[in-house]
């Protein structure tokens, strides 16, 4: 597939040895997409051009959502003042190889020399315990950078037999073949917000990027969130001290069996949701 048939450019932002942070759609708990937004806004960055979908989404049967129908986007996003790109897209429905490689063609173009994925990982923990950074990563010149970053990077993951590779994995595949460093950054979201926000997961991520690529991101907005959730919480925990319990198991580790652990998760984003 010729890549340069399925991009489109709207403006070439000034960038040089930049990094590339990608974020699917389908993320769980939509950390990825939460946290790309969050550094869309707030480093100011301009969208610049973006995959057709053209080959890799089916354009009949378009989802909808609250009666806004959802089409299929791919968009790169940049910021020449902090010498970033981020990339927001669904999951394509076919021809990964034939995206992937047009946004790897797209990433070299832009002179891109890392690449950051992020994703959320379903975890049977407290809100209340600090998030863990988890990363996969295509180098071993890379896991030495993010040793004084506070980040997990001695993790083995092989895809299990039968099973299509996740599209991050794959683009860590082949980034490696063209020679660019890429990680797979990874927080364990407890399983009870994935229906609402993990503003917590949110800031780790986004403190390591800010951390690691000097990018000088405000987080009073994010604190803010996290402070709010905590007070909503802690106002059922006043109301069901029952829900309170099962927290507190799990802080110490303790495991739920099904019928709890899903009335937690049903409590919890019903008073979220509000």
């Amino acid at each position: 597939m010729n890549a340069s048939a399925v991009m489109k450019f709207y403006d070439r932002p000034k960038l040089q040895n930049t990094a590339l942070i990608v974020g699917w759609k389908e993320d769980a708990s939509r950390l990825a997409i939460r946290a790309a937004d969050y550094l869309i806004q707030g480093l100011g960055c301009s969208e610049f051009g973006e995959i057709l979908p053209e080959g890799f989404f089916p354009m009949a049967g378009v989802s909808v959502e609250n009666d806004v129908a959802q089409f299929p986007e791919s968009k790169f996003y940049g910021s020449s003042q902090r010498n970033l790109v981020i990339f927001k897209s669904n999951i394509p429905r076919v021809e990964w190889h034939g995206f992937l490689n047009a946004l790897l063609d797209a990433a070299q173009e832009c002179g891109v020399r890392e690449i950051y994925t992020l994703g959320a990982m379903v975890a049977a923990s407290a809100h209340t315990m600090p998030r863990t950074l988890i990363s996969i990563i295509n180098s071993a010149a890379t896991r030495v950078e993010l040793e004084p970053f506070n980040v997990v990077s001695d993790t083995d993951y092989e895809t299990p037999p039968g099973q299509k590779p996740t599209m991050s994995s794959y683009l860590l595949w082949l980034a490696r073949q063209r020679g660019i460093a890429a990680v797979n950054l990874w927080v364990p979201v407890p399983y009870y917000l994935l229906p609402v926000d993990d503003p917590r997961a949110c800031k780790r991520i986004v403190y390591f990027l800010n951390s690691k690529l000097n990018l000088g991101i405000d987080f009073t907005m994010l604190d803010a969130e996290i402070a709010e959730q905590n007070r909503e919480i802690a106002g059922l925990f006043e109301k069901s001290p029952e829900i309170e319990a099962l927290v507190r198991r799990l802080e110490v580790g303790e495991g739920l069996d099904s019928a709890e652990s899903e009335k937690l998760a049903r409590e919890v984003a019903a008073h979220l949701k509000k």
